[in-house]
């Protein structure tokens, strides 16, 4: 699942940092949510609410900094804006 995110992230397929993400989940852009495992509690509470209010779905089990060797940067927050990516990541979330 990393490596896809990898992938996404240079094909440009990702929004990172809290309030982009939270900005394109509000118009409906995120098709699927990373939160860091190890979040701070009000921004994972926040973005949960986020995700089951637009339906988006997330995974919330990968550590911070696992995603940030994934993507390149630190990020507590990423979003898939991208369907197909979306769709293999949620295939392999469950």
């Amino acid at each position: 699942m990393l490596n896809l995110l990898g992938i996404a992230r240079r094909a440009g397929k990702i929004v990172s940092g809290e309030d982009i993400v939270l900005n394109n989940i509000k118009k409906s852009k995120v098709k699927f949510l990373f939160i860091a495992s190890d979040a701070g509690a009000s921004s994972a509470k926040r973005f949960l609410n986020k995700s089951n209010f637009y339906h988006v779905p997330f995974n919330n089990e990968i550590t911070k900094n696992d995603l940030s060797d994934a993507i390149g940067q630190n990020r507590t927050i990423v979003g898939i804006t991208d369907n197909g990516f979306a769709r293999k990541i949620n295939e392999l979330n469950k």
